[in-house]
């Protein structure tokens, strides 16, 4: 596996109390979405998702424990696929939901075919690869997708480099969507919708991208 510095930090003891603080049930996760921007998780995603299938077969890359693709299932999508760096976090994901097709990798390897995905996404994952490797991952998730990339992710119209839990070289916020259409011609914007935190001055962004077939 392809390993940087931040990998290496998420692979370890820093990675497991990560996903100690964030196993979550669906009602807490839309709790805490409610709390931060005034709408749930279950709300953004039906929104973001009318028009994909209940049987799309859906990639999250960076899924933890499975706490987004818990919500999924709730939805109603049936093909469910994860890749994650933790080995920690991928035994309670594969515990949690035993259903869902499950590898440990990362966003620079992922070890599907090309297009093999109708949506490949990823949930508060590329704001911890350090902007020098984004394109690599980028690459990855473009290559893997036949249709969709869905993100949601800390937003700035700038790059710029955040501490995180008292951490360098771990957190950025940018524009990702628009990162994802400077980098590739064949995608264009579904939706977006740039979510103000109700609580203080950050911002999240949600979009979904389509790729012409």
């Amino acid at each position: 596996m392809i390993t940087t510095p931040q990998i290496a930090e998420w692979v370890n003891e820093f990675g497991r109390e990560y996903t100690n603080r964030n196993v979550l049930t669906i009602a807490e996760l839309d709790a805490l979405y409610e709390k931060n921007y005034g709408a749930t998780r279950r709300k953004l995603n039906t929104q973001f998702l009318a028009d994909i299938p209940a049987d799309a077969r859906i990639l999250e890359v960076g899924c933890n424990v499975g706490n987004q693709l818990t919500v999924l299932r709730e939805m109603g999508y049936g093909d469910l696929y994860g890749i994650e760096i933790q080995q920690y976090a991928l035994g309670q994901a594969r515990s949690k939901l035993p259903d869902v097709h499950f590898v440990e990798a990362s966003a620079f390897e992922i070890p599907y075919p090309d297009g093999y995905f109708d949506v490949v996404f990823t949930s508060g994952v590329l704001i911890h690869i350090a902007p020098g490797d984004l394109p690599r991952a980028a690459d990855e998730i473009h290559r893997c997708t036949g249709q969709y990339i869905w993100g949601f992710e800390y937003y700035s119209p700038q790059t710029v480099e955040v501490k995180y839990r008292g951490n360098e070289g771990l957190l950025w916020k940018m524009d990702y969507a628009k990162f994802f259409l400077d980098r590739f011609t064949d995608l264009s914007l579904v939706r977006r919708e740039d979510l103000p935190y109700l609580e203080n001055s950050n911002v999240d962004s949600m979009f979904l991208l389509r790729k012409t077939i």
